[in-house]
């Protein structure tokens, strides 16, 4: 726990327990690396699973780890739940390597709209190599419409 923000422990809880209920995280094998208020890195090793015909990491599990990761990191400004609303991807350098990490930031925390972004890095013989970076704006949910989600009519 951050000895600054006392408030963010039963947040950061929260998060990690919604995520470790998200089957597609288990599915690709990311984890949660690290959580801060405002900021979150995702992690996933090498897989053949996770790879296309090149033996490159997919581009679906870079868009994957942005998607997650710019939603936790805007849920953990205000510890309130988070949809992404839309994000923009460039893919800059293949994604090889044994491990792909997705770190995101949030850039303008928003009662309604926050804006995130993320980078992407591929890890080759232990150095970190760019491979994408992206910017999204995340749909900041209040109690009810987050009990309208995940309870749909």
């Amino acid at each position: 726990m951050n000895e600054a923000d006392p408030d963010f422990a039963p947040i950061a809880t929260r998060i990690r327990d919604n995520v470790g209920r998200q089957g597609f995280m288990g599915l690709v094998g990311a984890e949660v690396a690290e959580l801060s208020r405002g900021a979150c890195t995702l992690a996933v090793d090498r897989r053949p699973e996770l790879l296309q015909q090149h033996g490159l990491f997919h581009g679906g599990v870079t868009a994957f780890l942005v998607d997650n990761a710019t939603t936790i990191a805007a849920a953990t400004s205000r510890g309130q739940p988070a949809l992404t609303a839309e994000y923009k991807l460039n893919l800059l350098s293949p994604a090889s390597g044994d491990r792909l990490i997705c770190r995101a930031r949030v850039i303008k925390p928003g009662r309604q709209v926050a804006v995130v972004a993320a980078d992407v890095f591929c890890i080759i013989d232990g150095r970190e190599k760019h491979t994408a970076t992206a910017l999204a704006s995340i749909a900041m949910l209040d109690d009810q419409a987050a009990a309208r989600i995940q309870s749909p009519a």
